[in-house]
């Protein structure tokens, strides 16, 4: 690793920052790239000067891909949107973004390309979002096909955007919605499965990952050329539903709240009106992210097989969920 190019798509955001500090320590020379250079200013602090370099470029524009890809050993996409707006939209981000830099890493002849999708890309999928995705690693493996594709399930850590989001919602609804089920009598219908449509409030499984475990994945695939075509499907060391997960969240910020089931036809309802605001609090597509499960596939490769003991939620999401807690309130006992 040590003096090593590499370039990163996505890597001032949330895994980014993460893999940036890893890199770094590793001895890597990083190009760091985005939208807003500016904003990724932060990150050059954790390598040695002129180590972390932050530039322009986009994947909507392919001679800012193709030059920042020029001369790297090894490219790193990371760029992934959950919602649509103006020009992001998931087929120009997730699959001709996608396409963009394989193209120029095969053209530059990089070494090594690590592509980041996600758990539940599949061409059947119920969501925009993770049709997308598979249409995106159908893209890169056809113009690189050499690369390594990573899928985790959902990614905590103290940015993340799941546990903080519910964490922040407890702090100010007396309410938290647990979304799923086409009826809401749990009492007879509970994690019922007919025909592809999922009975019971709550019962969506994920297996939450680590965001310095899916760091750590990465470069381990960079060192390793045995890694070279793989997929892998990273998720922590236990599956929840989720409603177990909305449980631990009110647990360890502290907050007694009401759990009140949302039919996914009211959700899709709720989600018309949301998905309207600048940054959406729930759009349609993520409703139906939720109608399936998002856990890894029985018998695919992941963390074990490079090396990492998966991190379990419970030692690392309470340390960052007690700013959420009213002062002097402590977690609430199991």
């Amino acid at each position: 690793m040590p003096g090593r190019r590499v370039t990163l798509f996505g890597g001032t955001g949330f895994i980014g920052r993460h893999l940036v500090r890893r890199l770094a320590q590793a001895g890597a020379r990083l190009c760091v790239v985005a939208r807003d250079p500016e904003a990724g200013m932060f990150l050059k602090p954790l390598g040695n000067p002129g180590q972390i370099v932050v530039t322009y470029g986009s994947l909507l524009d392919a001679e800012s891909v193709v030059a920042v890809v020029d001369g790297a050993d090894v490219v790193v996409n990371l760029v992934g949107i959950l919602y649509e707006s103006g020009r992001q939209t998931f087929a120009a981000i997730h699959v001709d973004g996608a396409r963009r830099v394989a193209e120029a890493a095969r053209a530059a002849e990089v070494e090594r390309l690590v592509h980041i999708s996600a758990i539940g890309a599949s061409p059947h999928s119920p969501a925009l979002y993770g049709r997308s995705k598979a249409a995106g690693e159908a893209a890169v493996r056809e113009a690189f096909p050499g690369a390594t594709i990573v899928r985790p399930s959902i990614v905590f850590g103290p940015e993340d955007d799941f546990f903080n989001r519910f964490a922040g919602l407890a702090r100010l609804s007396p309410v938290l919605p647990l979304i799923g089920g086409d009826i809401v009598d749990e009492r007879l219908f509970a994690g019922l499965v007919f025909r592809g449509r999922r009975f019971g409030a709550g019962t969506t499984r994920f297996q939450p990952v680590y965001v310095g475990d899916v760091a750590d994945a990465i470069v381990a695939i960079m060192d390793r050329p045995g890694t070279v075509a793989n997929d892998y499907e990273l998720g922590g060391p236990r599956v929840y539903s989720f409603r177990e997960l909305l449980e631990i969240v009110l647990r360890e910020s502290g907050h007694r709240r009401l759990l009140v089931p949302l039919p996914f036809w009211l959700a899709r309802l709720e989600a018309w009106f949301l998905e309207r605001l600048p940054k959406p609090l729930l759009t349609r597509d993520q409703v139906n992210l939720l109608t399936r499960d998002n856990v890894a596939t029985p018998g695919s490769l992941g963390l074990v097989d490079l090396g990492i003991a998966p991190t379990a939620v419970e030692a690392i999401v309470p340390a960052y969920l007690g700013r959420y807690r009213r002062a002097g309130a402590a977690a609430r006992p199991m």
